[in-house]
This record gives C-alpha cells, structure tokens and sequence, in this order.
C-alpha cells in the first residue's frame, strides 16, 4: 500500500478493553493481551524489517482510578494532585498526574525512553495534550484553580512536555513526538528553545472537523461552505501539521468516513475518493485510521475485526487501489511533501469558484522546476472545458485521477494523461490548462522543466 508508518492505539496495560488502551494502569508493560514484551519488540522489528516506522499513542495525560494502579499508591495523593479541581477528570473520570512533583514527571519521562529505548519505537503521539495545557479543562467557573500567576494555564504540565521533549530530542535524537492539541495554544511543534512545547508535529484538528462538515453536505449546498475547505490555509504553515482522520470521528455515532459521505452508493464513494485526492495534495502529513483506506461501511467497534470481506466489492477494491496509488505518488514527488510546513510550497491557482465547488493549487518542492498541480471538483456536475492557471509552458502529465474507472469511477477525464499548456494568461497567470474536469474527482497533474 506504500504507507510509511504505523500508529498503534496505546499499548501499555489497561484494564477496560472499552478504553481502546487510553486509560493505561500499566505505563511500563506491553499489553499481555495481546502477548509478552519480547513478542511485541519482534513485532517492532519486523516493522522495521519491513520498512515500516512504528509510532504508539501515549498517554501521560490521566490514569483511570483503578486500585491497583497509581491512585493512593502509598495512601497518599503521591502521582495525583490532592485537589480534585487539579487532579480529576470529569470527562472521563480519571486521574490527572501531578506535573509539579518531580517523581512524577521522571516516572512518564522514563517511560517515553523506556518505549523509544527499550523497545526501538520510532515516535510517540501524546494524546489529549489541550487537556494537559488548561487548568480549567472540559470545567466550569469555580471548578477549577488558577496558576500562581492567576491564569488558565497549567504550567507545570507545560513545563513538563517541554522536558519531555527535550530529553527524548538527546537520548533518542531520532524518534518523533506528535501532539493530539485541538486548540490554537501557540508553537506546540517549535523547539523549546525558542519557545515552543518542542513537539515535532501537530495533529491539525481543525482541519479534519472543517473538511468532514464540509464534505458530510449535500454538494449542492457546499457552495455556501466553500471556506470550510480553504480555511486551513490561513494557519497551515504556523505549525508542522499532520493531517489526521481520527479514530474519535469514527465511532459513537458519527460514522464510518463512507458513512459520512451523501448521496446514492456511486456519489458516497466518488466523494470520498474526491476527499482523500484533496487530502494527499494538502501540505500535512497524512494519517488514516484503520479502515479508512478500504471504505469501511461500519463504524469502527473494537471487538471486531475489520469487514476485509468488502475488497471483494469493486467498489471497495477501487478506494484501495487509490490509497496505493497516492502513497506512491506522494513518496515519488517531492512537490508534495517537502515543503508541507513551508508557505513557499503553497500556492492556490483559484480558491473562489464557490459557485462550482471547485478548488485548484500548486505545490512545490525545494527544486523550483517541479511543480504538482492539484484540482478537486466537489459536485457531480461534469466541468467541460475547465480553464485554470499556470505559471509555466509544457506538459502536464496526469498522475492521479480519482474519477478513473481503476478506482470504481465514470473515467471522464484527460483522454491521454497529459496537457499541453496554452500561452492563454489566467488566474494570474502567463499560460493556462483547458480540460474536462470529472465530478466528485480530485486530479494530480506534475511538471516538470525539460
């Protein structure tokens, strides 16, 4: 499939499976659910065998309540803050690590080593890091205590994701740290040094609820949300963003990333198809969760097993195909991912055809003579002689066309998989492209200088 990495739920020991492993009691033991600690570091090294870097989702945000865990370790509020206004988690009914205690912060600082050393883990990904940033939380007025400053910022918490950073950046130089932060909390992926919370990246959940509300409205109303797609673009490169469809955004409700697509069976999977070309153009890294690459109809549940049964619908089949397709169109063009966190990479071609639900931009590379041109079409009508702007001459190869019959769509398209641009200036620019735009279809074109 051409995907890089794996991310796995948390896999220190909990003890409700409902939990998915984000209330750990056991921070230092591999879950046995699933076997030994020397069977999960063969599975760590048979990811790497394979080419495969493995991330695990960590959790130093809370601990459940559980009496044989870490709550009154000694009798005492020894991990937890004494007050529960500072020490309980009324979302999920949990405990929250006191940051200020010294003891406490070596004890999570260890086990982030413990999984990168011990075990050669390649990154982690702290989940609900908002939470850990703001003493007032999920809280209402009175539910909660100021800092010693009087704010709202809980600053040992700061303090300590910024030394936990640190000290993996020494001892583990190659490893990566990624934040789940859902607010606006300024430089969570800059160095510490200058100020940041020393995260490598920043999981950018704006962008995934904005673009799934988007594409969840029947496309003859999406004209009147056109900024729910380009709006990511105002803060894109404020920090090293990562693209996520989260596992929280398929489940409880909301539906399978199918599921959340309108219109009849055809429609659902050419917006989808539309959504994940869009998504493999946008600067960010890019993270699916399991299931999302095959068009899982279900929700997610964890007591069962993916629905593998659907890659015998052609349907099915064509989304993976694409996955596939796109994996390798980004690893082999550097226009889209080298500078994912740099503005220079970025250009929009026409960001206001809201009339047509159309978007079109270019990406660079740090190679200026290599370009990728990506334009998505979210309604199903056919655009006939579609016109956008270019800045150079030549030819334009199709790489990726969502819309193809390969991937379960109607093939309407470039009828040989390349345009010649026109000396015809629009959008700014001095040569232009004429083609057929597909409906509910992403196209990626490349450039390159002769």
């Amino acid at each position: 499939m051409g995907f890089t990495h794996l991310e796995l739920l948390p896999v220190s020991e909990h003890p409700f499976d409902g939990s998915w492993g984000y209330q750990p009691v056991g921070m230092y033991a591999p879950t046995s659910r699933f076997g030994d600690p020397t069977a999960f570091r063969r599975f760590v090294d048979r990811c790497h065998s394979e080419g495969i870097g493995l991330i695990l989702d960590w959790v130093p945000a809370h601990f459940p309540s559980d009496a044989h865990g870490l709550a009154n370790f000694d009798g005492t509020h020894l991990y937890e803050y004494a007050d529960p206004r500072e020490g309980f988690h009324q979302d999920w009914n949990t405990l929250i690590y006191n940051f200020g205690r010294t003891e406490v912060r070596n004890f999570l600082v260890g086990n982030a080593l413990y999984w990168l050393e011990r075990y050669g883990v390649d990154g982690l990904r702290v989940d609900a890091v908002a939470s850990m940033l703001y003493r007032d939380y999920s809280r209402k007025a009175g539910e909660w205590v100021p800092n010693h400053r009087g704010g709202r910022e809980n600053l040992e918490a700061i303090s300590f994701l910024q030394r936990m950073n640190e000290v993996v950046g020494v001892e583990r130089g190659q490893a990566i740290t990624l934040a789940e932060e859902s607010t606006a909390f300024p430089a969570v992926s800059r160095p510490v040094f200058a100020g940041g919370l020393g995260f490598h990246y920043k999981w950018n959940m704006g962008w995934m609820h904005d673009t799934l509300q988007y594409m969840a409205r029947d496309p003859v109303h999406r004209k009147h949300h056109h900024g729910e797609m380009t709006f990511s673009l105002v803060y894109a490169f404020n920090e090293n963003f990562v693209l996520p469809i989260s596992h929280d955004e398929v489940v409880h409700g909301k539906g399978s990333l199918l599921g959340k697509m309108p219109g009849d069976r055809w429609q659902r999977f050419a917006n989808l198809r539309a959504y994940l070309g869009f998504m493999w153009g946008h600067p960010g890294k890019k993270l699916l969760f399991m299931g999302c690459e095959f068009a899982q109809e279900r929700e997610w549940n964890h007591e069962h097993s993916l629905d593998w049964h659907l890659l015998g619908d052609p349907s099915h089949a064509g989304v993976q195909r694409l996955l596939k397709d796109l994996n390798h169109l980004y690893q082999h063009t550097p226009a889209l991912y080298q500078r994912d966190f740099d503005a220079r990479g970025f250009e929009w071609i026409d960001h206001n055809d809201a009339d047509r639900s159309v978007l079109s931009f270019i990406r660079r590379g740090h190679d200026g003579n290599a370009l990728a041109v990506v334009v998505s079409n979210f309604t199903p009508s056919l655009q006939a002689d579609y016109r956008i702007g270019v800045p150079h001459a030549g030819v334009y190869q199709e790489r990726v066309n969502t819309d193809s019959s390969h991937y379960g769509g109607s093939n309407v398209g470039t009828a040989y998989g390349a345009l010649t641009a026109e000396a015809v200036p629009w959008h700014g620019k001095p040569f232009s492209l004429r083609f057929t735009l597909p409906p509910l279809a992403s196209v990626i074109f490349t450039w390159q200088a002769g």
